[in-house]
């Protein structure tokens, strides 16, 4: 699977598990994107996919590296 697929994947599964936030964005936290059961089946590496994602400025989140556990509770946005 190619980067391009698996980042239009990955918008999709946003879209699933997020909720629309009071400015219009779609936000899920990272802990529920990781823990979701269809996203591990679907992602080899979802760290790598979300960080090709934000250097496509497609979502954004802080810091440059998502660690399970550490930074579950840290927003991916949809932008």
């Amino acid at each position: 699977m190619d980067v391009s697929h698996e980042i239009e994947l990955l918008v999709q599964e946003i879209q699933r598990l997020g909720s629309k936030s009071a400015d219009g964005q779609t936000k899920v936290k990272f802990g529920v994107l990781f823990n979701d059961e269809h996203c591990a089946n679907i992602f080899e590496a979802l760290v790598g996919t979300l960080r090709a994602a934000k250097k496509r400025k497609l979502i954004n989140f802080e810091g440059e590296l998502l660690l399970q556990g550490v930074h579950d509770n840290v927003d991916i946005v949809l932008l």
